[in-house]
């Protein structure tokens, strides 16, 4: 396959219109009358065959344009996660080409299969929900930069606990609160009345994470309220945990903002913007789930 720099290698798709071996004259004629096919680019992240996709220069193009747009929205001294949930790993690797070094994963999988596609200087913060039984691979990714959603003492015991023992000698672990603003069952965090608690908990007994903000995800559309009184909500939640901390509200950051309201939560005083579709295009529809057979039948 082809290199890149950065030591990140992408796997060419074989163009069937070039090959080595002659074609039979009415196979010949038939290619010969075929329209030219777009340029494309395979990409696997170990799976099989079946899980591979095919990234075109247009997509990449299209990547580059919608980045340099969002990047000239986004005020220097604050930081641009590109969220890459679901796209090929092709498309962060075309991202990091152009200058962009965050980037979002929401599921543990995803991110230690694609980190090692991207150079060592490449900064991993995990978005998603995150589960006890996830933190021991989820900290074997050494671009793993910050976890955006730790909402209990257990997750964080769970935290402490790995990365004492995988990153020993290391900075430690940047992590942050989540708070569910919204009151949203569908949304993780904890309750806003919980979150100094949480927090003096974190800096009290887990020496190897540094608990470095605090996090919401808001409404996802005007309808259903907006989500400017989460970003209020979360920006009373710091003040009161720099305050039961001893801290200045600047030494917390907020992330908070995405795609459909980053500019809002910039005007909020988001220190951290989350940033997928509006870089990488539209997110594939997940997979249905699977049809369970009838009660006392095997499978299929």
């Amino acid at each position: 396959g082809a290199c890149v720099h950065g030591g990140v290698c992408v796997r060419a798709c074989h163009d069937p219109l070039v090959s080595s071996r002659p074609l039979s004259p009415p196979l010949a004629s038939s290619r010969l009358l075929a329209p030219p096919r777009a340029r494309t680019r395979r990409w696997s992240l170990g799976g099989p065959a079946s899980d591979m996709a095919e990234v075109t220069e247009a997509e990449l193009d299209s990547v580059r344009e919608r980045l340099a747009a969002v990047r000239g929205r986004v005020p220097a001294d604050r930081t641009l996660v590109a969220v890459s949930k679901l796209k090929p790993a092709e498309l962060m690797v075309c991202a990091y080409e152009a200058g962009q070094r965050d980037f979002g994963e929401n599921y543990v999988q995803e991110l230690v299969d694609k980190g090692p596609r991207l150079p060592a200087d490449a900064r991993l913060h995990f978005i998603g929900h995150l589960q006890t039984n996830k933190v021991k691979l989820l900290l074997s990714e050494p671009r793993l930069c910050c976890v955006h959603t730790v909402d209990s003492l257990k997750l964080a015991a769970e935290l402490q606990k790995r990365a004492a023992a995988l990153r020993p000698g290391q900075a430690p672990l940047a992590v942050m609160a989540q708070v569910n603003t919204s009151g949203e069952v569908s949304k993780g965090g904890c309750a806003p009345a919980e979150c100094v608690a949480l927090c003096e908990g974190i800096r009290a007994s887990c020496p190897a994470l540094r608990l470095t903000g605090l996090m919401c995800i808001g409404k996802y559309s005007a309808a259903e309220g907006g989500s400017a009184a989460d970003f209020e909500t979360l920006r009373r939640c710091r003040s009161e945990a720099a305050a039961a901390l001893g801290e200045e509200e600047g030494a917390l950051h907020l992330s908070m903002g995405m795609s459909h309201d980053f500019e809002e939560a910039i005007a909020a005083g988001a220190t951290h913007v989350r940033v997928g579709s509006t870089i990488f295009g539209a997110r594939p529809p997940k997979p249905p789930p699977a049809a369970q057979p009838p009660e006392g039948q095997p499978p299929p």
